[in-house]
């Protein structure tokens, strides 16, 4: 049974269909996408291991991998105070210890953590490099979605220092950022060892990139068959999407 918690003006709880999980969000400031979702499936905590969450926004990838996997612990780190605080209570909502969330910046998270302390890094880092593409005027949304207080690079070098040796990340990105994502990825002797293209129908281009890399990890990358969201009347959600999702 879930806690009780309070919601402020313009929040709501949603179902999140998985082990019983709900989380707080606020469609004024972000709501998690599909993309969060799919990241979560994509990524793979061993049991006792910790992880943590790069930009967690309202802490939906925390909550959702807790959820499934059995791991010591799943940290948010998450710079926008709002957000911190609603993925807390949600937290609070689900009643579990192993979820906590941090405030503070990506650019400062080895001297939040510490240097290899983690075994897993997981983000949805924003997609949009800054200075690029439209800008939403809400702040909080700016934010998700443009490199705007922090760089993909950035997020990279973050990552390689907090794993230990051996460590998996986990990121999901937009395609035709691939080439600076692996780029970066082997500066940092991160090197990318999965790589899932999703579709929204099998005949349209891929519009997103899940990435698995292993710090230190032999060159050998594992191209998994392509992830088709919708049937062709782009409507009805595949078969995988329904029986490995929930949608």
């Amino acid at each position: 049974m879930n806690a009780e918690v309070t919601l402020k003006p313009g929040e709501r709880i949603d179902d999140l269909q998985r082990n019983g999980r709900v989380i707080i969000q606020n469609p004024a400031r972000f709501c998690f996408g599909i993309d969060a979702v799919l990241l979560s499936g994509f990524a793979k905590v061993k049991r006792g291991e910790k992880t943590i969450d790069l930009g967690s926004g309202n802490g939906i990838l925390p909550i959702l991998l807790e959820a499934k996997y059995d791991g010591e612990s799943f940290t948010g780190l998450e710079i926008q105070p709002e957000n911190v605080d609603m993925a807390r209570r949600s937290a609070d909502l689900n009643r579990t210890e192993k979820v906590r969330f941090v405030e503070g910046d990506i650019k400062e998270a080895v001297q939040i953590f510490g240097k290899n302390s983690t075994d897993v890094v997981v983000s949805n880092p924003p997609y949009m490099k800054a200075g690029s593409g439209l800008k939403n005027p809400t702040d909080a949304k700016m934010i998700a979605r443009h490199e705007v207080l922090v760089s993909l690079n950035q997020v990279i070098e973050q990552t390689a220092s907090l794993l230990i040796e051996g460590g998996r990340c986990y990121f999901v990105h937009r395609p035709f950022r691939l080439v600076d994502i692996f780029s970066s990825m082997r500066q940092n002797q991160l090197e990318p060892k999965r790589l899932r293209l999703v579709y929204s129908q099998i005949n349209k281009e891929p519009i997103l990139a899940l990435i698995e890399g292993k710090k230190h990890g032999g060159v050998e990358l594992k191209v998994e068959p392509p992830l088709i969201l919708y049937e062709s009347d782009g409507k009805t959600y595949t078969r995988e999407m329904r029986e490995n999702y929930g949608f």
